[in-house]
């Protein structure tokens, strides 16, 4: 709206109307579009498909209209066990010409060793079938270790489309969170096609160093950007101390030497406090809610909620929104939904997507009560 005639001051934003509540105390309708057999991940492509993973390695592309879910070929042989699996898909930010996709799995190594894998490839719709073309793996977690657990692997781009961001677990090893001679325990920093950025805080180590953005991280499993580009990372804790961080160049996250929650065993572990050496999560949970994804919301539907955090809560079986302004964040809602959250994403239609885990997972749309 212009400024009134003969005035220079701006006209200060309306604030936007609060949204209706329930009977049921949620400020949304609850719609299931569908049901998948252990989703992880979603992304939705410029015409309002979405393509859909499944942890068993199975990619779909999803139908808005008809429902229709015909399967991709072409992707990786995955590990399905443990925590392992399919994981992250996200689109090239030049997929409009490219028609690049990038996703992430857990793959086998020597023995029963396995580790996270990136890899990228041009997709490819033909009518009512689907394929990738040209699948490259463009990074792995180094080294391979044993065990099934806390691969991490989601991905996100940085605004301006350069950088690749890629969240790596410890694979429940402790000790290496702390040890910037590998990348498990990291959030990495690199070029769209896999390489160490340049101006990481760590490039002049080589190796997979240069590849390091932040470490101490246990198992990141949500990690997005908010309007004025900061980055923000959920991290699931041990007993208790699961978090929400902002994630800051060079900047150690503390695990395993200081945690919010306990090791499982019981035996403590040092909280954050002031002066530790340690960058301290924003927002934190005890007991634990196991965050699996994170999504900060730009869309108009829930105007309210621009700018906030929205995290998938598994064992919490809840939505949860965290108020974040500027660099801090707090506490706002949880919702009950008597489910696993795996995965939220808004829409291009502004509404919330989730996906619900486990075998019959199902994707859910969020829109506003009338």
């Amino acid at each position: 709206m212009a400024s009134p005639a003969l005035s220079t001051a701006a006209s200060p934003a309306a604030s936007p109307s609060p949204l209706r509540t329930g009977k049921d105390g949620r400020p949304f309708a609850v719609e299931p579009l569908d049901t998948f057999d252990q989703p992880w991940a979603m992304t939705f492509l410029p015409d309002g498909n979405q393509l859909i993973t499944q942890r068993g390695g199975t990619l779909l592309l999803r139908d808005a209209a008809s429902g229709k879910t015909p399967t991709v070929t072409g992707t990786p042989d995955v590990l399905h066990a443990g925590q392992g699996g399919l994981g992250d898909v996200v689109l090239s930010p030049t997929f409009e010409t490219d028609r690049m996709v990038y996703l992430s799995w857990a793959e086998r190594g020597d023995g029963d060793t396995s580790g996270a894998a990136v890899g990228r490839a041009t997709l490819v719709t033909d009518g009512s079938q689907a394929r990738l073309d040209g699948l490259a793996v463009i990074w792995r977690q180094t080294p391979k270790v044993s065990g099934t657990g806390h691969y991490g692997h989601r991905l996100a781009f940085s605004p301006d489309g350069a950088y690749l961001f890629v969240t790596s677990g410890e694979r429940q090893k402790f000790d290496p969170a702390q040890d910037l001679g590998v990348n498990l325990g990291k959030i990495l920093r690199l070029t769209r096609d896999g390489k160490p950025a340049p101006g990481n805080p760590f490039a002049d180590r080589g190796g997979v160093g240069a590849q390091i953005w932040s470490y101490g991280h246990r198992n990141p499993l949500g990690i997005a950007f908010d309007a004025s580009g900061n980055l923000w990372e959920s991290e699931m804790g041990p007993k208790g101390g699961d978090e929400v961080n902002l994630i800051l160049p060079g900047a150690n996250y503390g695990w395993p030497k200081a945690s919010n929650g306990s090791h499982y065993s019981g035996e403590d572990i040092p909280d954050h406090k002031a002066g530790d050496g340690f960058e301290a999560p924003k927002v934190w949970w005890n007991p634990s809610i196991s965050p699996g994804s994170l999504m900060i919301y730009s869309g108009t539907l829930f105007a309210p909620w621009q700018g906030d955090a929205f995290v998938g809560a598994l064992s919490g079986q809840a939505l949860i929104r965290v108020d974040l302004d500027s660099t801090s964040g707090r506490k706002a809602d949880q919702w009950d939904l008597g489910a696993r959250i795996r995965e939220v994403e808004q829409g291009p239609d502004g509404a919330i997507y989730l996906l619900e885990d486990g075998p019959r997972g199902r994707l859910l749309r969020l829109t506003p009560l009338p």
